[in-house]
């Protein structure tokens, strides 16, 4: 009677090893070589958002006296995926750190650049970041945050860099357009 237990253990842990729960791969950012830092090529003043959040071209870029305006926005919303506790706890290789799920961060940016009514330049960006978690290791919400801000900062001053030379043409005419009758 003994051996019909062992063998049938035998056979429920390897069909366990073979019907385990396969977790999806993960999307993540893939390193980019960051933009060279610099400031644009005109001063603007802050109007919405957070000084400290911004990415680093716009930060380079402020004045208080300037006629042209910057809005900065980041929004973050969090993602969690779990493998079944039923499914992980019979698994074997739950013990050997196969991974448990994921959590995930996702930044959503935007940057609106204007002089008074008239919008100089508008940028959207969205990046997401996540990591595996096993039962001996798992990131943490803000290590997850705060590569997801870099990552969407990074898309904005790529943006910006693309746009410049029709920023910079936009931003010259500026302080044209109201003296103008």
């Amino acid at each position: 009677m003994r051996s019909v237990w062992v063998i049938a253990t035998l056979f429920l842990v390897g069909a366990a090893q073979g019907c385990s729960v396969q977790v999806p791969v993960s999307q993540t950012v893939a390193p980019v070589e960051p933009v060279a830092e610099h400031p644009l090529p005109f001063k603007g003043r802050l109007v919405s958002g957070n000084a400290n959040e911004l990415p680093a071209t716009i930060s380079m870029s402020l004045s208080p006296d300037s006629p042209i305006s910057f809005s900065y926005r980041e929004e973050l919303t969090h993602n969690e995926y779990h493998i079944p506790l039923a499914v992980t706890a019979l698994d074997p290789v739950t013990y050997l750190g196969a991974p448990l799920g994921d959590y995930g961060v996702t930044a959503f940016a935007s940057l609106s650049i204007f002089e008074g009514d008239r919008v100089i330049g508008d940028y959207t960006a969205k990046a997401f970041v996540s990591k595996s978690y096993t039962l001996y290791s798992e990131p943490t919400h803000k290590e997850l945050e705060q590569a997801a801000r870099r990552s969407v900062r990074q898309k904005i001053e790529e943006k910006l860099s693309d746009d410049e030379e029709r920023l910079a043409k936009a931003a010259a005419t500026a302080g044209a357009t109201d003296s103008n009758p």
